[in-house]
């Protein structure tokens, strides 16, 4: 009985066989496309496994971004409310404004899309590298905090009119992840999108392996003799990742080195030993907002609060006692590290 019963689970079994090595040699066959360009004042590269080109539909995804959050676009949702124009916002918009909320609340305000005003004054905004005055920064603190704007009805209400927001810590991840959506809507399964360094990716690549992801070891270099040294690679897959690093970004005045990284309650460039910070998570806006607040809180604030976030997987690099690179990483990460 039992060897009559194999007999007719036999064609059956042929059969599954047959169906999965056709479903797997089909798989195989679609092409790999690539599809790069400029967008949020950077650069976007995508590649993605797919029939078809839809270089088309990710620019007017990514165009719908810029006209939500972009403050360069004259006619963008931001744009007007940072000059007090009655708008309706959008659902992207919204969605990215109450994620900002959210991790500034996660921070204690370490994060914060009203910092701006501090940035410009500090010289990166305009590239004139002068130190603002005491009394200018104070002038400036007064406008500057997460806790001073809120919707309601459908409207940014701030608590004064000279507030403004800017989300380029958070929007450039909020971009992949539209990328990436779109992406996942049109049925592609294996992709790898980049946008200005922040990343999401998902299945395999061309070798039908996971996507490695390289991390940039910080330099000085003013040449930039060094410039795209990796300290690191991970295997990357189904995951968001997100870089903030002071070493991209800086001045030196009067022999002190000056980062990008502006502290939103004192006013100041923040001054300690985190270089970068790599996390990843499930979406990259969460990824890239997360990496500039763990830039503002520095290395060991960082590490304490990951202990009560064990969602995020992060990679720091720090400068040790005697100024050499030294790197930290969460024991969940462990296993991506390639190299």
């Amino acid at each position: 009985m039992k060897n009559k019963k194999l007999i007719w689970q036999l064609p059956f079994l042929v059969l599954l066989i047959i169906g999965t090595i056709f479903i797997i040699r089909q798989q195989q066959s679609v092409p790999y496309q690539q599809n790069n360009g400029l967008v949020f004042g950077t650069t976007y590269s995508l590649k993605y496994q797919c029939d078809s080109d839809l270089a088309k539909g990710v620019k007017d995804e990514l165009l719908k971004v810029d006209n939500s959050l972009s403050p360069f676009n004259e006619k963008s949702i931001i744009t007007a409310v940072n000059i007090n124009k009655d708008v309706e916002l959008n659902d992207m918009f919204v969605s990215v404004f109450n994620k900002a909320m959210e991790v500034s609340e996660n921070t204690d305000g370490a994060f914060d899309i009203t910092v701006a005003p501090l940035v410009n004054a500090w010289g990166f905004g305009f590239k004139n590298g002068t130190n603002p005055e005491k009394t200018q920064i104070d002038s400036l603190l007064q406008i500057i905090g997460y806790k001073k704007v809120v919707l309601k009805d459908n409207k940014v209400v701030k608590q004064d009119p000279r507030i403004m927001l800017d989300c380029s810590a958070i929007a450039k991840g909020f971009g992949t992840d539209v990328v990436a959506n779109f992406l996942r809507s049109k049925g592609v399964k294996n992709f790898m999108i980049e946008i200005g360094g922040e990343i999401v990716t998902s299945g395999i690549n061309e070798q039908r392996l996971p996507w490695k992801i390289g991390v940039t070891k910080p330099s000085d270099d003013p040449l930039g003799d060094k410039k795209g040294e990796l300290m690191t690679i991970l295997n990357v897959t189904d995951k968001a990742m997100a870089t903030s690093g002071n070493y991209r970004n800086f001045y030196y005045k009067g022999g002190k080195k000056y980062a990008h990284t502006i502290d939103p309650k004192s006013g100041y460039p923040v001054q300690h030993s985190l270089l970068s910070a790599t996390v990843l998570a499930d979406d990259c806006a969460t990824a890239d907002a997360y990496a500039t607040s763990f830039m503002v809180m520095g290395f060991e604030k960082a590490k304490k609060f990951l202990e009560k976030h064990p969602e995020l997987m992060v990679y720091f690099i720090y400068s040790d006692e005697k100024g050499n690179n030294a790197v930290w990483f969460s024991p969940s990460l462990k296993d991506k590290i390639v190299e």
